[in-house]
């Protein structure tokens, strides 16, 4: 077949699955933030016949002929038509190994275990919600194994969201990381400097968190009519096309902080995801290219951004406006310290910088017992409140606010969390980097992040998936080095805390 026929088939091919991908991402995103919920088994049944669909366009016979073909052809293929081949055919390769009931099953199951975990959270039972998460569990380890039955099950699972990321390098990397900083949290613990947030957690109507929401997109330079924002119990990020990618927050009257900073760490996926490049549009390449590369961009925003001392002069003047009353008497010290306060706490999403990383560390080790044996679904509860009760010296009142507060386990994202270590990782040197060119807290300052943005995207976003994540990562920022993170942190406590 002539190489015009054969790109065209391709294009083609793309875009029914963009097509399909865009369905049933639809439908999750619809289940998650307005849809009846007795309305669960219908959206399964739609699920299962767009599914039957999606697998045979990513492992059936045809799909692997006219990959085949186009890889024997890879000498005349452009750069982004051989990488898209190749990505394709890896997802080809391993999706053709799971036998198509077991894959239209496990969509189903997931669609299921996402209402039942709602559910489950909100009236803190994790018993009703146990059986789907063991057998998510299950499901994720077979199939590990029909992709690569020589590697241990984590490993395949950690490098499905971080190519070339497994439990040894995940080991040394959190050793690092517990080597530093649990020196740095004692020491905290320990300073007679106590900051108060407390004017934080009164009365906010939530009418007017949603206003401070759309400042604080238009703050981050993100375009309305390509972005919206939605509400549901878990924030999170969904892109479609790089025209229309959704955020979500959550909003709680008596914490305005929670959902200020969700939309900031949610905006930093969104801005990756509007700013691939157009000649990846239309291709499986338009979109981030790894966990960690994407957490390192919404962790930048949320923390390195929201949570320093620039930031925080320009947002006190918003919530004066907002918040004349809950604001008066409030300084930017206080507003910077309040946002900063680093102490134990039950909530991964809205723990401080410093002890954000051990909850990250106390998950990873979690699902590494449970996927390697050593650790049953029904025994999580109780190692997840001995983990907390170990790293941070608290007790978990419930499962609500214990091990039934994510929601990537009833997704079926196994093997997530340590991105967002990594890419809080990531991000630190990323800043270090930057700041060799931009003086980053004066623009900041200024109102106009812009400049910052533009390097974020030259450097990470306009590539999308043209390269794997490590290969990216290293042609802006050298090899990766963990100690700007823990130098960074150490800096930004210590100054806090008059250590």
């Amino acid at each position: 077949m002539e190489l015009k026929e054969l790109i065209e088939r391709l294009d083609r091919l793309q875009a029914k699955k963009k097509a399909y991908s865009h369905a049933t991402g639809m439908l999750y995103y619809d289940s998650v933030t307005g849809a009846p919920k007795g309305g669960a088994e219908n959206r399964g049944n739609t699920l299962a016949v767009l599914s039957e669909t999606v697998y045979e366009l990513s492992a059936g016979e045809k799909t692997g002929q006219l990959l085949s073909e186009l890889i024997e052809k890879s000498g005349e293929l452009s750069p982004v038509t051989k990488r898209a081949v190749n990505e394709l055919w890896r997802e080809y390769e391993r999706t053709k190994k799971i036998p198509e009931s077991e894959y239209i099953e496990y969509q189903m199951l997931l669609n299921e275990a996402e209402n039942v975990w709602h559910s489950a959270k909100i009236n803190s039972d994790f018993k009703s919600f146990a059986p789907y998460l063991e057998k998510i569990f299950n499901t994720n380890i077979r199939f590990a194994g029909y992709f690569d039955p020589t590697e241990k099950p984590y490993n395949v699972m950690l490098d499905m969201y971080e190519r070339g990321l497994n439990t040894e390098r995940c080991d040394l990397f959190f050793s690092q990381l517990r080597k530093k900083l649990v020196p740095l949290i004692a020491a905290v613990s320990e300073s007679s400097v106590k900051p108060d947030n407390l004017f934080l957690k009164q009365s906010y109507p939530v009418w007017r968190q949603r206003q401070l929401s759309d400042w604080l997109m238009e703050f981050m330079g993100l375009n309305r009519n390509h972005c919206a924002i939605g509400e549901t119990e878990h924030p999170f990020t969904i892109p479609f096309d790089k025209t229309d990618v959704r955020i979500t927050t959550h909003y709680y009257e008596r914490d305005m902080a929670s959902s200020l900073y969700s939309v900031i760490h949610e905006g930093g996926h969104a801005l990756y995801e509007l700013h691939t490049s157009d000649e990846l549009k239309n291709t499986c390449l338009g979109s981030g290219v790894s966990m960690g590369i994407h957490e390192s961009q919404s962790r930048f925003y949320e923390n390195i951004i929201g949570r320093g001392r620039p930031f925080c002069a320009l947002l006190l003047g918003k919530l004066r406006e907002l918040f004349p009353e809950r604001m008066s008497g409030v300084t930017e010290d206080m507003l910077y310290s309040a946002v900063n306060i680093s102490m134990p706490s039950l909530i991964r999403i809205e723990a401080d910088e410093l002890t954000y990383s051990l909850h990250v560390m106390l998950r990873y080790e979690l699902e590494k017992a449970v996927v390697e044996g050593s650790l049953t679904v029904s025994e999580l509860p109780g190692a997840w409140n001995d983990k907390i009760k170990e790293y941070l010296g608290i007790d978990v009142p419930d499962d609500a606010r214990g091990v039934l507060q994510d929601s990537h386990w009833s997704g079926g994202s196994i093997g997530y969390f340590p991105a967002y270590a990594l890419g809080s990782a990531y991000g630190a040197q990323m800043l270090a980097k930057l700041k060799e060119s931009i003086d980053v807290d004066a623009q900041i300052a200024s109102g106009d992040i812009s400049p910052i943005s533009a390097w974020l995207e030259d450097k990470i976003w306009k590539h999308g998936s043209m390269f794997d994540p490590a290969p990216l990562f290293e042609s802006c920022c050298g090899p990766f080095d963990p100690t700007y993170y823990t130098d960074y942190l150490t800096r930004k406590f210590t100054e806090l805390y008059n250590l």
